[in-house]
């Protein structure tokens, strides 16, 4: 026991004589043992979606996490955001474009991996277009109103937005959606259902839709074309209604 209590305080002494603290303690993991635990757990994961597309390293992370306590905390602040319009502007467009390099590189490989299976054909528009079921009816043009069931993947497989999960088919205009939508979709029939991969540029481009769907991002459709409808016919103008007119005023005798 003396001999092991010996060796403790020569150890500290030589942590002292050579300046190294001792081992830092890991910090403490948070208890996610009540709902408002889970709840503000929560509302952190949804503010990483919002700040993921600047892709902030782990030292940049840490300003971050000092200015969010500052803000939250109501201390004083060490920068005044409203005086740093212009280099946050700057900021994130230089982020955003950077981002979406990256993204767009990788996902031109993903685009090229779906071409290659088997079935699969790509348009020279850049989509890829593959059958899983073949349609009998007509297809559709820009004008018509389409009705169908989709399930939208990220390249890593995400659900970035699906009606077939809402149990509800979307309609719409088919000249008003993505250009990968209203070229692609004039190839299928009604009855069909296909798998549409879209790159960047005839998708959401370099802004992306964030947080779902990041800057240059190359996104995967399952489309089933279940129904074609005529445009609708815009409303009738109202004809103008005559101005009332007033009544006429008695001369006083």
């Amino acid at each position: 026991m003396g001999m092991r209590r010996s060796l403790g305080f020569a150890l500290a002494a030589l942590l002292l004589a050579t300046g190294c603290p001792p081992p830092a303690k890991a910090p403490e993991q948070p208890k996610l043992d009540t709902d408002d635990a889970k709840a503000i757990y929560a509302l952190g994961l949804l503010i990483a979606e919002r700040i993921d597309q600047f892709q902030l390293s782990e030292s940049e992370l840490a300003v971050f996490e000092e200015g969010l306590s500052d803000g939250v905390m109501k201390r004083e602040k060490k920068v005044d955001p409203k005086t740093l319009g212009q280099q946050m502007q700057a900021f994130a467009k230089a982020r955003q474009m950077a981002a979406a390099e990256t993204e767009k590189k990788e996902s031109a490989a993903y685009v090229d991996q779906m071409a290659a299976e088997p079935g699969a054909t790509k348009a020279p528009e850049g989509y890829v277009l593959k059958t899983i079921t073949d349609g009998t009816g007509p297809n559709p043009s820009p004008n018509d109103v389409v009705k169908v069931n989709y399930h939208g993947t990220l390249r890593d497989g995400t659900v970035f937005d699906s009606s077939v999960q809402r149990g509800e088919p979307a309609e719409f205009p088919l000249g008003h959606v993505i250009p990968c939508w209203t070229d692609a979709l004039q190839k299928m029939k009604v009855g069909g259902k296909y798998k549409l991969t879209c790159p960047s540029d005839i998708a959401y481009g370099d802004r992306g839709s964030p947080p779902a769907i990041r800057p240059g991002a190359a996104l995967t459709f399952e489309v089933e074309l279940l129904e074609i409808k005529p445009p609708e016919a815009p409303a009738p103008t109202p004809a103008p209604v005559p101005a009332a007119k007033s009544p006429a005023k008695k001369k006083a005798k």
